[in-house]
């Protein structure tokens, strides 16, 4: 009784400002989204990625495991998702994609937050770091046929991650006042994205549900036994495994239906696939936790 109680107390913020953005838009009321999602990733979330890092108390050895654990986890999943859409005669451009990159930042971002506190959310956003460079390289010449280092190297979630790791491994800290300033900014960063994350489904028009329904099972159960391994092989502590685990086991990203869209992919299959993948973690995800905490 207890553990289920604290899954819900985790579960319950993320489902509900997701289910709010939802609503809102099913009423009718303006949401802008492009904006909304640009002030995210440009200022608040990396405000949050820095300060994290900076504040955290975790060991850079730590880290550094974590990370190492992340690139081999994401090499797996790259690799199962290559040669399982091959044996399916999918369509690459349009399924590959979407069952590599999970929604680490909208949902795996506060999930980290709320089951295992501010050193999770340290560990979290290594992982969404490595997820967002994957993206803009593999995952760009995946669905358009060329990558794209020149837009990893203007993201300001790069440079956040790669600031708060050296401020992390100096054990510098910025003066009290910029701190303040940027931990409030850091703030806007989880409602936002969780909001967005609803309005953005209530925008989707899911195709080919059932084909969705068995890949977003499928990506479930592989992104769950990989990371598992891969937490296991480097000897990740408790909070580190759990959160690995937690971020590569998240639902397909939004930004797999925006790649697919912007580059002639079959962007409603994709928008199918994230649209089912989310509904299903409303159910997967605290069961995944109640076994990790």
């Amino acid at each position: 009784m207890n553990l289920a109680l604290t899954v819900l107390e985790i579960v319950a913020p993320v489902f509900l400002l997701a289910g709010l953005g939802f609503t809102w838009v099913k009423l009718g009321f303006e949401y802008r989204i492009n904006f909304v999602t640009q002030l995210a990733t440009t200022l608040a979330v990396p405000c949050l990625i820095f300060t994290s890092l900076m504040r955290t108390e975790i060991a850079p050895a730590a880290l550094t495991a974590l990370l190492l654990a992340t690139l081999a986890a994401y090499a797996g999943v790259t690799l199962a998702a290559g040669v399982l859409v091959r044996l399916l005669r999918l369509d690459r451009r349009t399924f590959e994609a979407p069952l590599i990159f999970g929604n680490t930042g909208n949902l795996g971002l506060p999930l980290a937050l709320f089951a295992f506190g501010q050193e999770g959310l340290g560990y979290a956003v290594v992982v969404f770091a490595v997820m967002a460079v994957w993206t803009f390289t593999y995952g760009i010449w995946l669905v358009a046929g060329t990558g794209s280092l020149g837009k990893v190297l203007r993201e300001p979630l790069v440079w956040a991650t790669l600031a708060g790791g050296l401020f992390l491994w100096q054990d510098w800290q910025t003066p009290v006042f910029l701190t303040n300033t940027l931990e409030l900014v850091g703030q806007m960063a989880i409602p936002l994205m969780l909001i967005t994350l609803g309005v953005a489904v209530a925008r989707l028009t899911p195709g080919g549900v059932g084909r969705a329904l068995a890949l977003s099972v499928v990506k479930l159960v592989l992104c769950v036994a990989v990371a598992w391994a891969a937490g296991v092989w480097f000897g990740l502590d408790r909070t580190a495994f759990g959160v690995l685990v937690l971020q590569i086991a998240t639902p397909v990203a939004v930004t797999s239906y925006l790649l697919a869209e912007k580059y002639g992919a079959d962007a409603q299959a994709v928008a199918g696939l994230v649209v089912v993948s989310t509904l299903l973690s409303v159910g997967a995800l605290p069961l995944l936790l109640a076994a990790l905490l």
